[in-house]
């Protein structure tokens, strides 16, 4: 009965990890950004999508009338950069609120006195992971805007990454790519197939 109990434990914390890890992936893949806006890596061509977010709506209205003048031309764009900053803000808060839970019920099956020694070290080693794995997020993510991209977020999963790149000129090429997937190797050590850029509109 009480390996019962422990293994139902372990299986409790999985399920919270492993719900931590999905929503920071379907967060990068909401209405803010188009999921197929990104290029995959092996892929041959760039798929576009329309974005259902009414502020990216609104923004690129403003900037496709033809009768805009200097000034609204201006001030769209600083509208877009905020819409764009405030994605990337809110990425980082959920990523980290998502994580802190999960932390929280790993820490507590690791202290529970009751645990039995595997648990304890599964729940140690799950610990460790997700720490490694912050840190890599933010080594990429420091990497990728210090070769002069606007913005970056990562979301580091089981054996897969999404990166999500603003760049200045709101386009990402096949050498952005190549670049992005460079930094992004070395720090994970995965392998193409495994990396997912997506441009941020």
């Amino acid at each position: 009965m009480k390996l019962w109990k422990r293994n139902a434990v372990v299986a409790v914390i999985v399920l919270f990890v492993c719900a931590a890890a999905y929503l920071n992936w379907s967060y990068s893949h909401d209405g803010k950004i188009s999921t197929d806006a990104g290029k995959i890596l092996g892929q041959a061509t760039l798929v576009g999508n329309s974005s259902d977010d009414t502020l990216l709506k609104n923004d690129s209205q403003q900037t496709a009338e033809p009768q805009a003048t200097g000034q609204d031309q201006d001030q769209s764009q600083d509208q877009a950069q905020t819409t764009e900053s405030g994605y990337f803000a809110n990425a980082r808060l959920n990523r980290q609120q998502a994580r802190d839970s999960a932390l929280s019920l790993l820490q507590q099956a690791a202290s529970d006195e009751k645990a039995d020694a595997d648990a304890i070290q599964k729940a140690n080693e799950a610990i460790q992971t997700m720490a490694a794995n912050t840190l890599s997020e933010a080594q990429i993510e420091n990497l990728v805007t210090a070769k002069g991209y606007t913005n970056c977020v990562a979301f580091l999963g089981d054996g897969t990454i999404s990166v999500v790149v603003s760049s200045q000129d709101g386009t990402l090429t096949d050498a952005d790519i190549a670049r992005i997937s460079e930094i992004v190797k070395q720090e994970t050590g995965l392998s193409a197939n495994q990396i997912k850029i997506i441009q941020s509109e």
